[in-house]
This record gives structure tokens, sequence and C-alpha cells, in this order.
């Protein structure tokens, strides 16, 4: 799959009408690059969110701790009409700390950059540094079965959902669903090879749901 990605980059690197035929679907129809790069394969890095320059420069404001591990790319993925289109960057470097400032090949003036602008970027998963012990990124534990240390199997997550203040797993028991809090102090152990997040959560909790 790594390869073929590889191969889809450096295909449209080398026909450099496919980004403006991508940004003009009307033209031409490319559903085989769509897909290939699905969001399901790739992680959510951040949007671009203003203007740098007249040149056609943009910064992009980036969803890590760690920015400086993503300002040497030589490409990212660009949400366009709900497709990931690849886009290969000439230069970055972060601005400011908190921005990364990005110019990117073929996009040259302020129309250019008009474009692109408030678009979600994205990077294969397989990009992601890895994570050990307690730590995990939420798409990595979909599907695995929280264990409860008093309760015993509480069921399987299907989601996470991080628009509170503090992050909550999904968790489907036979179609009831269970809300956990992503607490440091209630995650015990993260069993990648069981695909297992054991926890132990307040007393009561669990049965709050299942006694309605």
């Amino acid at each position: 799959m790594r390869l073929m990605k590889l191969k889809l980059l450096h295909q449209t690197k080398k026909n450099k009408k496919l980004i403006f035929i991508l940004l003009n679907p009307d033209r031409l129809c490319l559903g085989f690059l769509f897909q290939i790069m699905k969001k399901d394969d790739c992680f959510y890095l951040g949007k671009i969110v203003k203007k740098y320059s007249f040149k056609g420069e943009l910064l992009a404001k980036l969803d890590t701790d760690e920015p400086d591990l993503y300002d040497n790319l030589d490409a990212i993925f660009i949400d366009l009409r709900g497709n990931l289109v690849p886009f290969f960057i000439e230069a970055s470097q972060l601005h400011k700390s908190d921005l990364l400032r990005l110019k990117f090949e073929d996009v040259d003036t302020e129309a250019d950059a008009d474009a692109l602008l408030k678009s979600d970027l994205y990077l294969p998963l397989e990009l992601l540094p890895k994570l050990e012990g307690n730590k995990f990124y939420f798409h990595e534990v979909i599907n695995f079965t929280i264990h409860d240390e008093n309760y015993g199997e509480v069921g399987r997550i299907v989601g996470v959902n991080d628009t509170t203040a503090q992050a909550l797993f999904e968790v489907d028991r036979n179609g009831v669903e269970i809300l956990i809090p992503m607490n440091d102090e209630f995650i015990v152990k993260v069993d990648r090879p069981n695909k297992t997040v054991i926890v132990n959560t307040p007393e009561g909790l669990i049965d709050l749901y299942l006694s309605e």
C-alpha cells in the first residue's frame, strides 16, 4: 500500500495538471486517485488558517504538541471537496512556534492560496510517531475492548468524543452507549496485543448507564 502511495505521488508530481483538474472536477473525473487514499488511511494534521504572503505562502495550525516533527515534509494531503489531494511542498518552516509556514508547488499567487484557505491537512497513518505504554492515538483504540478491574468486560470502543472538556471513550455494550472519561487516573493499561484498554472507573459509573 505504501509503495502505491509513493507511485501515486510521483505520478501526480510528474503531471502537475492533475492538481488543477482536482481543483476543477468538472474537467475530468479522477476517481482512481480518491480510491487509493482515503481518510481512514490518514490522520488529521491541522488546518490552513491564513495566507502569509502574496506569493502563495500559507500558514497552517497543526493539531499536535510537537509541530517540529512536521516541518520537513515533502508532500501533504489537502481535503478538497471531501477528497484528499496530494500537494508537494517547496519549503516549510515553523512560524511563531505553533504555526507551520508552507509554500506548495504551483501555488504561486494570492488567488491560488485563497482556494486552499480553511482546508484540512492529512498525512498517512504510518507517518505517525509510534506511541508506547498508556499513550495512544484516538484512532488506535477503536474496536478495542474496555475491561474494568472491578466490573469486568464493559464493551467495545466504537468512538471517542473529544468535543468536551474531558475526552470520552464511547463504548457499546449490547446496544447501550457508555461514556468513560479518558482520565489518566482511570486508565490502568493499554494492552495493544490483546486489543484491550483496562480501566478502573469510579464505583457506580458503569451501573449508572445500565440502570437507565
